[in-house]
């Protein structure tokens, strides 16, 4: 079967029954979370009974199997959770999940639940095997630049409308915290009523800043040429007591990677043909390009040089402030 997204796959669930199995992996939490919680209730509604497994280091997969072959007194339906929080099986696991997924128990949805999953691992004989017989769904990550209209949307369930600058502020609060998102708008839902426009004050009162920053939105920020975005994230990284050694690193390999791709375009290499090699995957496929050809070869090795520079006075071979002077760099970077 195809993959599904995952708005998609929920309207799915309103039908009078359950698929055979259900895949869902991904990189998001909450959102892999809600959509368990989904095939539950529609587990639930339909009368299935659920059984769990966790799978870790010593885990049985002979008794999963048991379970799943297993008949009750009265035949009832049954959710067979199979949760993997590591993402990896092993040759037992594998062999245990290809068996399954090629011989699907009657009366029963299979839900496998695991992360984000890296490319060789959907390519297994036992993914390959699932992605035929389920509904493969695959959670991805809320970008940096359709959080205003996930906000949008969750608000308007609950019968809420927000003013544009009201929602930047919402944004800016919760920047790389899905969850705490969501928990801020449930309290929204609780203080105010169906029909509120929420305000800018609405906003400044309730929403807490709780936002989450990594080097990978810095990255983004600074590709994409948004300096405000990369002044508020460095300032945030630095108040969360990050190493400035990590954000360094993150920035160096970022700055050769955009190097290596203007010698590839300068040789006549086309973005597909460089892309596995440079890893430019997500957002970086189209930010990496583009930023590239904005910052310039002069620039890009004058960035490398000040790296180098920033990692002495880390290190305390030079006089200087890293965090300062990689806010400087970084700014230069978008500018």
């Amino acid at each position: 079967m195809p993959s599904l997204s995952l708005p998609q796959w929920l309207e799915s669930l309103g039908a009078d029954h359950l698929q055979a199995a259900c895949l869902i992996h991904g990189e998001e939490d909450l959102l892999r979370i809600e959509a368990v919680d989904a095939v539950r209730a529609a587990a639930r509604r339909l009368g299935y009974q659920r059984v769990s497994f966790t799978v870790d280091n010593h885990f049985d997969w002979t008794a999963l199997l048991a379970e799943a072959q297993s008949v009750g007194l009265f035949a009832e339906l049954k959710l067979l959770e199979i949760h993997i929080p590591g993402g990896k099986v092993g040759k037992d696991g594998g062999e245990a999940l290809l068996r399954l997924a090629e011989n699907l128990p009657p009366d029963t949805c299979v839900l496998l639940v695991l992360p984000k999953l890296e490319r060789t691992q959907t390519q297994s004989k036992w993914f390959t095997a699932f992605a035929k017989h389920a509904a493969v769904v695959e959670v991805k990550a809320v970008t940096d630049s359709a959080l205003p209209q996930w906000i949008r949307t969750r608000l308007s369930r609950h019968g809420l409308d927000i003013e544009p600058e009201a929602l930047q502020l919402f944004v800016d609060r919760v920047e790389g915290n899905l969850l705490a998102a969501k928990q801020e708008i449930d309290k929204l839902a609780l203080l105010l009523h169906k029909g509120h426009l929420v305000t800018l004050a609405d906003t400044e009162q309730a929403v807490a800043n709780v936002a989450r920053f990594d080097v990978f939105q810095l990255s983004s920020a600074w590709m994409s040429g948004d300096g405000e975005r990369v002044s508020r994230l460095s300032d945030g990284l630095a108040a969360d007591g990050s190493e400035p050694v990590l954000l360094l690193w993150a920035v160096s390999e970022d700055i050769r990677t955009l190097i290596r791709l203007l010698a590839a375009l300068k040789q006549g290499q086309n973005i597909a043909e460089v892309r596995g090699s440079l890893r430019l995957w997500g957002e970086k496929q189209t930010l990496a390009p583009q930023a590239a050809k904005r910052i310039g070869i002069r620039r890009l090795l004058a960035a490398l040089q000040e790296c180098a520079r920033i990692d002495r006075c880390i290190k305390g071979a030079e006089n200087g402030n890293a965090w300062s002077g990689i806010r400087h760099l970084l700014m230069t970077l978008a500018s």
